[in-house]
């Protein structure tokens, strides 16, 4: 299984931050004829979208371009169990996209709308939000 993580970071560790309002970028079904947006506010990590790009590609076999529009490269740190307050934080865990409405996850080209909304559909089942399918 290849994990999405980042190569190189700035920071190793960051802060969690806050999700404020809708996504000004990447909004835009640009590489593909159809897409899959974001209708929610969530960490989704490597796993949940190695997990959606799965099921769409086992979905449509062989026909058809998917184009993964999101990359996790917010670190998530974790304590052990028992530990106690203080020590420092913990170690880098794994990794996050921070998604906030509006923003497109996948997009697809290459196969028939019918298809397409179901190897979308097969991929909202993965993701921890509200999805909604979307046309150029």
């Amino acid at each position: 299984m290849a994990i999405l993580m980042p190569k190189k970071v700035k920071h190793r560790k960051w802060f969690r931050g806050k999700s404020k309002g809708k996504a000004r970028r990447g909004n835009l079904v640009s590489f593909g004829s159809f897409g899959l947006k974001s209708m929610g506010t969530k960490w989704i990590t490597a796993r949940q979208i190695e997990a959606a790009r799965r099921a769409i590609m086992r979905y449509l076999k062989k026909g058809g371009k998917l184009w993964v529009r999101i990359f996790p490269d917010k670190p998530v740190t974790i304590k052990g169990g028992e530990v106690g307050m203080g020590g420092g934080k913990g170690k880098v865990d794994h990794y996050v996209f921070p998604i906030r409405p509006g923003r497109i996850i996948f997009e697809l080209d290459g196969v028939k709308e019918e298809i397409a909304r179901q190897a979308f559909r097969r991929a909202s089942d993965k993701l921890p939000i509200k999805t909604k399918f979307v046309k150029r």
